[in-house]
């Protein structure tokens, strides 16, 4: 038990003197006394902690390109600054290097032998806030440039609603030729056919012009010129979408003889909502289903080219079918997507011609 405000047990004998003095209050009698010492105990506010009396330090090492030589010429000297700076034997320090990935230093080797393309800070936090036990206090330190190339609500909704803080500190050479992506902006959620705005903010130095290309679930939408003005650029393009389902944006900038790489990409997803909608996965042509299904007034998505089964097709679909097709022919992250389709958000899964029944068959409740 800890007292958030203990300087309040200094009243205890500053009572006993005014009992002392002034007998007549009878503060020496059982009862007062009691009253008064449980009066005192609560005005300290007292905390009974429920987790051990320790903590565990998680240190997230940024290893992407932009960062790989600021990381090991620093980290020997934080290694050393936080293992004496330890209260006690019973607090843990664990170093986890990532980029693409995220692997525990010395798991992998002596060197991280992950992909360094990208920065993924979220996937890392995320990771750390899955392992962490939760009968100790647990704190993370996040060594990096500060430029994720994903977004980081998410990980940081789950860091808060755990209870774990989050410190940070930047990792950043001086560079005079740095351009990056500093904010992708548009609606998180829209109707099926609804226009929106893509609104794309570049950052740098110098008034330079290089290209920037804007790209929809893997496929180039447009590819245009931006030039910076002090430092800045804002370009805004129009999309609109006709059919419901995630899409997942991504802006990219190609300026020459830039200082870190890393951060010339970002991405953001949209999620456009329509009527009931059923994802068709078949090899038919004019599938029979597909029409049965438009007849009682469902939005049918056939999918023929197995290649574009992607998660983001699962958003606001009420289900699955897989009408024919073999197991194999279905992309690995589809595939496990549908798990958290069925389980967390309550879509349906048919397999036509039980072909595909070997993996996803867990995900039916009966089995014959």
């Amino acid at each position: 038990m800890t007292f958030t405000s203990p300087e309040y047990f200094l009243l205890i004998p500053a009572l006993a003197l005014v009992g002392w003095f002034w007998r007549g209050l009878k503060l020496h009698s059982p009862l007062r006394a009691i009253v008064l010492l449980l009066g005192v105990i609560a005005l300290t506010d007292p905390v009974i902690r429920h987790q051990q009396n320790s903590l565990d330090l998680y240190v997230l090492l940024d290893r992407s390109d932009s960062t790989e030589d600021l990381i090991d010429k620093g980290l020997p000297e934080w290694q050393r600054l936080l293992e004496k700076s330890k209260p006690s034997r019973r607090d843990n320090l664990r170093l986890f290097n990532y980029a693409a990935e995220i692997a525990e230093v010395g798991a992998d080797g002596s060197t991280f032998t992950g992909s360094r393309k990208l920065t993924k800070t979220s996937l890392a936090l995320q990771s750390i806030a899955a392992q962490v036990d939760e009968k100790r206090p647990s704190r993370v330190l996040l060594f990096t440039d500060g430029y994720s190339t994903e977004p980081l609500h998410e990980a940081a909704a789950q860091l808060e609603s755990r209870g774990i803080p989050l410190d940070y500190r930047l990792i950043r050479e001086e560079s005079a030729n740095d351009s990056r992506i500093s904010r992708i902006g548009f609606p998180e959620r829209v109707q099926v056919g609804e226009p929106f705005l893509i609104s794309i903010t570049v950052k740098g130095t110098g008034n330079l012009t290089f290209p920037l290309i804007l790209r929809r679930n893997g496929q180039t939408l447009t590819e245009s010129p931006v030039t910076l003005v002090n430092g800045v650029a804002t370009v805004e393009f129009t999309d609109r979408i006709s059919r419901s389902g995630g899409y997942d944006y991504q802006a990219e900038i190609r300026p020459e003889n830039d200082a870190h790489l890393g951060n010339n990409k970002s991405n953001k997803w949209i999620e456009i909502t329509g009527g009931p909608r059923i994802v068709l996965a078949t090899r038919y042509q004019d599938d029979p289903v597909a029409k049965a299904l438009s007849a009682l007034d469902f939005t049918v998505e056939t999918v023929s080219d197995l290649s574009q089964l992607k998660p983001g097709l699962l958003s606001g679909a009420r289900a699955v079918i897989l009408n024919n097709i073999p197991a194999h022919e279905v992309p690995t992250d589809f595939m496990k997507s549908l798990d958290f389709f069925v389980r967390e958000q309550g879509g349906g899964v048919a397999d036509g011609g039980r072909r595909a029944l070997l993996r996803i068959g867990r995900l039916f409740p009966i089995a014959d």
